[in-house]
C-alpha cells in the first residue's frame, strides 16, 4: 500500500551540506533563535487589495504583488518567510469558487516565497484552520479535515516549502488532524504549531498556555507557538506560563498590539520599537522564533530584528572549509597551522603543561597611557606571562584592546588581547585580525561581547554578525592560511586561540554545549569567569575530561563589601559565596586597610587550592591597581 507522499511526491529533500539544510538546523536548534516575517495580509490591504477578494488567489492573478511583500520581509531581516496560503484550503476557497485549484494555488505561493526568499532563508507553508467545526459538533469528520489538509500541504511541498506553520487555530482537536495530515505527507518535515488565545489567555475552546504546551508537545511536533488575535503583552504573559511546563521550542508571532477603528479602517497601533521592546522580552522568557502577525509589516520585522540582536548572535556561521565540503572538494584545505609552542610564549607554556599567570588590566578611558605603560613594566619585571586587556567590558568606552595590546607589548610582556564580535560586523573582524596578526599579536581572547544596554550608551548598536563560536571558527581557518570565503590568504595566522568560559552559568547545560562548541571550532585554551568558590571550578572541570583543553582560571582579589556585593548582584556571570560576602563585611568593619588584605587572602586562597586543577590563573586588577593583582602571587 502507497502512502500518501508516494502518490503526490513531494519536493526533493534539501542536500545536507546546503544552506538551507543549514538554516533548517538552526529552526530546529533549541538555543537559536529564528525570526519570522511579518503580515501578509496587512501589506495586501495597504496595497488597495480589497478585503472582499481572495487574498491568497493574489498568487495566480498579482504574483508580483506577492512576491514583492516576501522580498521586503527578507530586507528585513526575516530568516523565514511564510507562503500566502493561510486560507487556501478546499472549504475556504470553495467560498470564492476556487476550489479546484488548491494545488495550483499552494504550490505557486511557496514558489513565489521561494524565489524571495534564495537559499538562505527558509520558506514555511502557512496552513490555517478550515473554518468549519468538526464532529461532534459540526458535519465535518476527522478522516475528512485531514484529508483537506493533505491536499493543501503536498501542494506547498511540491512548491519548495522547508517546513510548515500550523497558525491561528483556535480548536486543539482540528489542529491535531494538520498535524497527522503533515505527518502523513511528509514525515520528516519539520512542523510549527501555533494556536491562538484571547485576552483572558484561553483558546475559543477553552484551552489555557499550559494545556496548549503539553497537548503539543505529546503530539510531537517540533516548535510549539502562539499568533495573532492579541498583542505581545498577552502573548509573552502565556509564553512565561507555557515555558515553566515544556522543554519544546518556543514561538510568538503576535498581532501589532489590538485593532482599533480608525475612520473607518481598523489600524493596529503598536509601533515598530514597541514589538523590538517586546521582542526582546519574549526571547528572554524562553520564545526562541520570534515574528509578527495581523499589523505587523517590515519595518515592524526590522526593528524586532535589531531588538533581539544583542540577544541571538549567529552561534554557527559557516566560516571557512568544513569536513563535508573537503569530502566533496568543495573549498581549499589550508595549510597546517603553526605548531601551538611556536606562535607565541605563552603558546610554549600551554602547549609544555606549564603553569602561566596572567593579570588583567582594562585599557584607559583617554589616551594618556603612561600608567598602562607603567604596569606593564612592573608586571614584566616580576616575571608574569601575560597581560590580559579586555574588549569594552560591560559595554563601557575604552581605548581599543588591540591598540592596547600593541602598547603593552613595547615593554617586554605578552598580551592575551580580547577580541568581542560586538561591535564589528564579519568584514570588520576579519580585517582586524589581519592587521593584528601582521603587526605581531598572537595571543587571543575570543568572546562575544557585552550588550550595549549594560553600558553608558544603551542606545549604541550591537552588531553581532557571529558570536565567540563562529569567531572561534574564523579564527581557526585563518591559522589554516585561509578567509570566511575559503579564498587562500597566503601566510597563515599565528594565533593562539582563547575563549572564556563560565563554571557557575545560571544555565550549566547550556554552558556546557557551548564551550564543547567552542572546543569543536577550535578553541586551544579557556580562561573562566572570576572564581570565588574553587569547588564549583573543580566540579566544572571534571566534567570536562572529554574535551580537555588548558584551563585558567580567573581569580579577582576583592577590595571592600561593597566590591564584593556588586560583583555578586551586578556583574552577569559571577557568583560570590555567601562565605566570602560575609568574610569581606567583617573585614570592612574593622577598616578599608582590612577589607583589601581580606581580598587578598581571599584570591590567594583560591589560587592555590585550584593550582593543581588548571594550567594557569588570570588575576584581575581591581580598580587598575596592578600592584594588587601582584600581591596575590605572593
Amino acid at each position: 500500500m502507497t502512502t500518501a507522499a508516494e502518490q503526490h511526491p513531494a519536493s526533493p529533500s534539501v542536500p545536507a551540506a546546503t544552506p538551507r539544510a543549514e538554516q533548517l538546523a538552526r529552526l530546529l536548534d533549541p538555543e537559536q533563535v529564528v525570526v519570522f516575517d511579518g503580515a501578509m495580509g496587512t501589506m495586501l490591504y495597504n496595497r488597495g487589495v480589497f478585503i472582499n477578494q481572495c487574498y491568497d488567489e493574489l498568487v495566480l492573478r498579482s504574483p508580483d504583488l506577492v512576491r514583492a511583500v516576501h522580498a521586503e520581509y527578507v530586507k528585513a531581516g526575516a530568516e523565514v518567510v511564510e507562503t500566502n496560503t493561510f486560507g487556501a484550503n478546499r472549504l475556504k476557497l470553495a467560498q470564492y469558487g476556487l476550489d479546484t485549484q488548491v494545488t495550483q494555488i499552494n504550490r505557486k505561493a511557496a514558489e513565489l516565497a521561494r524565489e524571495a526568499a534564495g537559499e538562505h532563508r527558509l520558506v514555511a507553508g502557512a496552513v490555517g484552520p478550515l473554518g468549519v467545526r468538526l464532529e461532534p459538533y459540526g458535519p465535518t469528520s476527522r478522516e475528512e479535515a485531514r484529508g483537506i489538509f493533505a491536499e493543501q500541504m503536498r501542494a506547498l511541498l511540491e512548491g519548495g516549502a522547508d517546513c510548515f506553520v500550523l497558525e491561528t487555530f483556535g480548536d486543539l482537536e482540528e489542529l491535531q488532524q494538520a498535524i497527522m495530515a503533515a505527518r502523513e505527507v511528509q514525515a520528516s518535515v519539520p512542523i510549527i504549531a501555533q494556536a491562538t488565545i484571547g485576552p483572558d489567555l484561553r483558546t475559543a475552546y477553552g484551552a489555557t498556555p499550559e494545556d496548549v504546551a503539553r497537548v503539543l508537545e505529546r503530539w510531537g511536533v517540533d516548535i510549539i507557538g502562539l499568533n495573532c488575535s492579541v498583542g505581545p503583552q498577552t502573548i509573552l504573559e502565556a509564553i512565561e506560563r507555557m515555558a515553566v511546563v515544556t522543554d519544546c521550542k518556543l514561538s510568538a508571532q503576535p498581532n501589532a498590539g489590538m485593532p482599533r477603528d480608525v475612520g473607518g479602517r481598523s489600524m493596529y497601533m503598536a509601533s515598530p520599537e514597541y514589538m523590538a521592546t517586546y521582542a526582546r522580552h519574549l526571547v528572554q522568557a524562553g520564545a526562541k522564533v520570534v515574528g509578527g502577525c495581523c499589523g505587523t509589516t517590515p519595518e515592524h520585522i526590522k526593528a524586532m530584528v535589531e531588538g533581539i540582536r544583542p540577544l541571538a548572535p549567529r552561534t554557527r556561521v559557516s566560516v571557512g572549509t568544513t569536513r563535508e565540503m573537503l569530502a566533496t572538494g568543495q573549498g581549499a584545505p589550508g595549510r597546517e597551522p603553526v605548531p601551538l609552542a611556536e606562535r607565541s610564549r605563552l603558546g610554549a607554556k600551554l602547549a609544555a603543561g606549564a603553569f602561566v599567570t596572567s593579570v588583567e588590566i582594562v585599557p584607559p578611558r583617554g589616551i594618556d597611557t603612561a600608567k598602562l605603560e607603567q604596569d606593564a613594566a612592573m608586571l614584566a619585571a616580576a616575571g608574569v606571562d601575560a597581560i590580559n586587556v579586555p574588549d569594552g567590558p560591560r559595554a563601557q568606552s575604552r581605548m581599543g584592546a588591540i591598540a592596547t595590546s600593541l602598547i603593552i607589548e613595547r615593554h617586554g610582556i605578552e598580551a592575551v588581547t580580547h577580541y568581542a564580535c560586538r561591535d564589528r560586523n564579519l568584514l570588520g573582524m576579519l580585517s582586524d585580525l589581519l592587521g593584528a596578526g601582521a603587526l605581531g599579536l598572537r595571543n587571543m581572547l575570543l568572546i562575544t561581547g557585552d550588550p550595549p544596554k549594560m553600558g553608558p550608551y544603551p542606545d549604541a548598536t550591537a552588531v553581532f554578525d557571529i558570536d565567540a563560536i563562529g569567531l572561534t571558527n574564523l579564527v581557526a581557518k585563518l591559522n589554516r592560511g585561509l578567509d570566511p570565503g575559503r579564498n587562500p590568504i597566503g601566510e597563515p595566522t599565528r594565533f593562539v586561540i582563547g575563549v572564556g568560559v563560565n563554571p557557575v552559568a545560571i544555565d550549566p547545560d547550556h554552558e556546557l554545549r557551548r564551550f564543547h562548541w567552542k572546543v569543536e571550532a577550535g578553541a586551544e585554551y579557556a580562561i573562566t569567569q572570576p572564581v570565588f568558590d574553587p569547588a564549583q571550578l573543580e566540579a566544572f572541570v571534571a566534567s570536562i575530561d572529554d574535551v580537555r583543553i588548558p584551563i585558567i582560571a580567573g581569580i579577582w582579589p576583592l577590595v571592600s563589601a561593597r566590591n564584593a556585593e556588586f560583583l555578586a548582584n551586578e556583574v552577569p556571570g559571577v557568583t560570590v559565596p555567601q562565605e566570602v560576602l560575609d568574610r569581606m563585611r567583617r573585614a570592612n568593619e574593622k577598616s578599608k586597610e582590612h577589607a583589601v588584605a581580606e581580598g587578598i587572602a581571599i584570591a590567594r586562597e583560591a589560587l592555590e587550592r585550584v593550582r593543581g586543577v588548571v594550567q594557569g590563573v588570570q588575576v584581575s586588577a581591581p580598580f587598575g591597581k596592578a600592584e594588587l593583582a601582584l600581591q596575590v602571587f605572593g
